[in-house]
């Protein structure tokens, strides 16, 4: 009956239309298609277990907050006001990281905090020209709390702050407690180069694929036990509760919040991985528009050209649509993105279905179409070797070697990777 009705809806479209794709097809069915509810599953972090089950772990000693506005508890409310909350907590100093503690600042932009908040502890900035703390921002503290919710890409750089606050607590032998959750775009899938550190970096801090499919905490562990900073600390996990890696976050019961301004939801999330690497050209990347990421385009491309090219390399997963769009300044989002106030025509990425969805090759396509369209036009920033991770990405794609195998050579480099983490998996 299914078949049938494929059949006959298929048949039905393609009246009259000619040339028309697969991937149009199966982004008109999708459309149409009636999508069930997502089943929900409890799930508690490591926020809400600790205040529940574990609170005896931060009584009676002073304690620094490494967390962002991310760090809220299953109602919603911020980690900060429930440790102040509770009486036997004393909760001396906040540190927050790229984007502030209130989410408030656009990418690369530097934040300070002068004036202490009547409602607040003292709050220090570790993104700008200081990024590590120092040993006087710990005087008196015994524990250290981080409370971030990462979004499983190499390139998030909360998860080199989470380095260097654990390089500095080794320093000064202060015990961390990392307050673990999900990865939003499952624990189970791993995708792209593996850092090379030669090319180590404040976006790469750690020899993981782009995609690395690990929780914060499973992370950290793997940080400290494969020595990968100086002078690791005493750490401490507190575990999720029902959470399992074959999830996205939109299966849990948590509300999701944009973890930094141009990341607004699940989607975006789950394209960053392999998008972001068009941050490394002088393509748009989508900032200054409503849909970052998901938009990527320049003045010399021809969208239609471009999307009509993707669409017959038969990408799982994804269709491309043309657009047009102009960059503007968006407060807190974007500053000067590229192409600010011109035209630009390019693709919208479609994801019609996100299992099947492959961030870091559709990044790759992605450029490498791109590169055989306008050769003369495309160029590539020095950034992109520090988000690839080695130097070899913008040299095979300029000498024209097949995406591919590009792709090829990076799942080789898993292997070993994927027998390294399962050390480190706690659900």
């Amino acid at each position: 009956m299914f078949i049938l009705t494929l059949i006959v809806f298929v048949s039905n479209f393609a009246v009259g239309q000619p040339n028309i794709s697969i991937h149009q097809l199966q982004q008109e069915q999708h459309r149409n298609k009636d999508n069930p509810p997502v089943k929900k599953v409890s799930v508690l972090t490591g926020l809400d277990v600790l205040l529940s089950q574990q609170v005896e772990i931060i009584q009676n000693k002073p304690i620094a907050l490494v967390t962002n506005h991310t760090g809220t508890d299953k109602n919603g409310i911020p980690n900060y006001v429930r440790l102040m909350a509770i009486e036997s907590v004393n909760l001396k100093v906040i540190f927050s990281p790229e984007h502030g503690l209130f989410g408030e600042a656009a990418a690369g932009e530097k934040v300070t905090y002068s004036e202490k908040r009547i409602d607040l502890p003292r709050v220090i900035s570790l993104y700008g020209k200081i990024k590590k703390p120092t040993k006087s921002m710990l005087d008196g503290i015994d524990l250290i709390l981080y409370d971030i919710q990462d979004i499983g890409a190499r390139f998030y750089t909360y998860i080199s702050t989470l380095g260097l606050v654990m390089e500095t607590a080794g320093e000064l032998n202060i015990p961390i407690v990392v307050l673990d959750r999900p990865n939003p775009i499952r624990g189970d899938r791993i995708e792209g180069p593996i850092l090379n550190m030669d090319f180590k970096s404040f976006v790469g801090y750690y020899p993981i694929p782009t995609q690395y499919g690990l929780t914060i905490a499973e992370l950290a562990k793997m940080i400290i036990r494969e020595k990968w900073i100086p002078n690791t600390p005493s750490l401490q996990v507190i575990k999720m509760q029902g959470w399992s890696r074959n999830l996205w976050f939109d299966e849990t019961n948590l509300s999701w919040v944009k973890p930094s301004p141009n990341i607004p939801d699940l989607e975006t999330a789950i394209v960053y991985p392999g998008i972001c690497l068009v941050e490394g050209t002088n393509i748009s990347e989508g900032r200054g528009t409503p849909h970052p990421f998901k938009r990527i385009g320049a003045p010399w491309i021809d969208g239609e050209k471009l999307s009509q090219t993707l669409n017959r390399v038969n990408l799982p997963g994804v269709t491309f649509k043309p657009v047009t769009f102009k960059p503007v300044e968006i407060s807190n989002m974007a500053i000067k993105p590229k192409y600010m106030g011109e035209k630009c025509s390019g693709v919208e990425i479609i994801m019609i279905d996100r299992n099947a969805y492959k961030s870091v090759s559709v990044g790759i396509h992605l450029i490498s179409v791109i590169q055989n369209l306008y050769p003369d036009s495309l160029q590539f920033l020095t950034s992109i070797d520090r988000l690839w991770g080695s130097n070899r990405f913008a040299a095979h794609i300029k000498s024209g070697k097949p995406a591919d195998m590009i792709i090829t050579s990076t799942e080789g480099q898993l292997k070993h990777y994927l027998e390294i983490i399962r050390r480190y998996k706690i659900y």
